[in-house]
């Protein structure tokens, strides 16, 4: 046997060995009910050849029938078949729930583990390939489940068959030690064929599914674009690719199915002519040779469920892997057990925090704080680390040397429920849920009443455009929030945030798409707030950062200068010529504005 398909074989089993081991109790009663399916297989088939030797037979040798032998034999016939159905829903019955359960199980265990990791390992992933991880990977990983238990009774059965044939005639055991192995050993080559393809096509399956969510993910920049014929061929290729995997896959099926089906039948053909010279030389009986001939026929399908289980194995390894990277994966955020007091602005302390990506420095020792009550805009040229003081200040990541301090605790040492009720990240890209506007704010939150919606409406200036929908707060606002502007998106987030009522609000350019006018109302509504918040913001407008009680100036990862708006226009030659560039950039962005709506109009 190949090393590669003994590896595969092994590998397989122990990935059914570990469901057997999550699932031990269905596991058990599919597998009596598999073994008593088959004991009364083998029960039926002597009960038939006995019937026809004893009581068919003899009949018609006298020409007459016995009613009291027929109903008898009647009667015996239908008990072992309503012990085979019993059987047969235990098995089957056992064996869904038990596929299925573990399918649930994983696809927990997957997405929990999702949620542990930090935000480094989803970036490193594309999205469409976890979502092929948590579905077709875990369905993969338990397809053979279904007819494990099937295989277990059928081996069971096949030991009881063989020892009731060398009751028989031990010739006619030859025949059966000869048919089984065989049977067996297709099944392996057949697995060894099937290994490589079977694990190519689960891999294109997550491509083309990552593919797909990408251009979904994308479809604003595909329409704009005129991309659609290049998305539309990428994605052709690659679906052609998995078609032809497929199609090999399918080849190897088509090739080996028909041998496995026709090995049982070659072995009833052997047992009748073997049986015949036997019956001549009176060896065996009549009803011997149909008892043995049925029974090699009837053993066709439960052999199979062999095949069956030994040809899924390369899928189930295939899938095993794929989410064995996910669960092993490292890099787990821990939380501590530590809380905050609930009440009044809470402070945020960055300590000589550095932190990179894959080995490159994005922040240096950088040290500054955010005093409780007060605002804090963070300016910095593109690539300077803004976004990443936004991640840390949340505990999106954590730093690689240094400590990030909520209240003077280290964040690393809070309770997830803690952090989540002191911090409110609003992203620089707004994202919006399927549903209405009242789902998008509360979240489903205990506690987050019609009223407190309204409030945190208010403060993120968005109850004016709310009031306007169709149905107020009842209003679906499509997905990814299809139908409002860009805007309104950024202003629908922020609510999210406020309706917590966080001691630390993070905007990282969180209000990019508002206008001036409006942005400028919120941080003066959020400042003035009777539960206001400490504000941690990334700035580009002059407005919004002569709102900030203190500025800290980053460049390339560092902090170069801190202070009052007004003083580091006058000290620092590179953050007045920044301010002044974004200034003039967003004054050309108003001079477009209004130029489009006089050319609308």
């Amino acid at each position: 046997m190949p090393d590669g398909t003994v590896a595969v074989l092994g590998r397989g089993l122990r990935v059914l060995g570990q469901a057997i081991r999550d699932e031990p109790r269905i596991f058990t009663i599919a597998v009596l009910g598999s073994t008593l399916f088959g004991l009364m297989t083998i029960a039926t088939a002597y009960v038939i050849g006995a019937i026809v030797g004893r009581v068919i037979l003899p009949e018609l040798e006298r020409g007459e029938a016995v009613p009291d032998a027929l109903a008898t034999a009647a009667a015996v016939i239908i008990a072992v078949s309503a012990i085979k159905v019993g059987g047969i829903f235990a098995r089957r019955l056992g064996a869904g729930f038990m596929q299925y359960r573990l399918q649930a199980t994983y696809r927990r265990r997957v997405t929990r583990r999702y949620l542990e990791l930090p935000l480094a390992w989803h970036q490193r992933h594309a999205t469409g390939t976890l979502l092929s991880n948590a579905n077709s990977d875990v369905e993969a990983m338990f397809f053979p489940i279904a007819p494990l238990p099937f295989a277990v009774g059928t081996l069971v059965m096949l030991v009881a068959a063989v020892a009731s044939l060398f009751v028989v005639d031990w010739v006619i055991a030859l025949v059966g030690c000869a048919i089984f192995p065989a049977l067996f050993g297709l099944n392996v080559v057949y697995s060894h064929r099937m290994a490589p393809r079977q694990a190519r096509a689960q891999q294109l399956r997550a491509e083309v599914s990552a593919i797909a969510h990408e251009s979904f993910d994308g479809a604003l920049v595909v329409k704009t674009m005129g991309r659609e014929g290049a998305e539309t061929q990428r994605f052709g290729a690659k679906a052609v690719e998995l078609r032809d995997a497929l199609v090999r896959v399918g080849r190897v099926r088509g090739f080996f199915d028909p041998m496995l089906e026709a090995l049982p039948s070659l072995g009833t053909l052997a047992v009748l002519v073997v049986g015949g010279f036997r019956l001549r030389a009176g060896a065996m009986t009549v009803a011997d040779v149909v008892g043995v001939a049925f029974l090699f026929t009837v053993l066709a399908f439960p052999v199979r469920a062999i095949g069956f289980v030994l040809g899924e194995l390369p899928r189930s390894v295939a899938g095993w892997d794929r989410v064995r990277r996910v669960l092993t994966a490292t890099g787990e955020m821990t939380y501590g057990t530590r809380t905050l007091a609930s009440d009044g602005p809470a402070a945020l302390r960055f300590a000589d925090v550095t932190f990179g990506h894959d080995g490159e420095p994005v922040l240096r020792e950088v040290s500054f704080q955010v005093p409780p009550g007060r605002t804090v805009a963070l300016v910095g040229p593109t690539g300077s680390g803004k976004s990443t003081i936004a991640a840390l200040a949340a505990r999106l990541v954590d730093p690689g040397s240094g400590a990030v301090r909520l209240d003077g605790v280290d964040v690393t040492d809070l309770s997830a429920a803690a952090l989540a009720a002191t911090v409110a990240l609003v992203p620089q890209i707004p994202f919006v849920f399927d549903d209405t506007v009242r789902g998008n704010v509360s979240l489903d939150r205990d506690g987050v009443s019609d009223e407190d919606v309204w409030r945190a409406l208010c403060l993120a200036q968005a109850d004016g455009f709310v009031t306007r929908l169709a149905d107020e707060i009842d209003t679906t606002v499509g997905e990814r929030g299809a139908s409002l502007s860009g805007g309104q998106r950024q202003r629908l987030t922020l609510a999210r945030a406020l309706v917590g009522r966080p001691r630390l609000l993070v905007l990282d350019d969180a209000t990019s798409a508002v206008d001036p006018r409006v942005e400028s109302a919120i941080l003066s509504g959020l400042r003035s707030a009777a539960d206001r918040a400490s504000i941690l913001v990334v700035a580009y407008r002059r407005a919004t950062i002569a709102l900030a009680d203190e500025v800290v100036y980053l460049e390339h990862g560092r902090v170069v200068a801190r202070g009052p708006h007004r003083h580091l226009l006058e000290t620092f030659p590179g953050y007045a010529n920044l301010v002044t560039a974004y200034e003039q950039a967003e004054a050309e962005r108003e001079r477009e504005r209004a130029y489009d709506e006089v050319a609308v109009g």
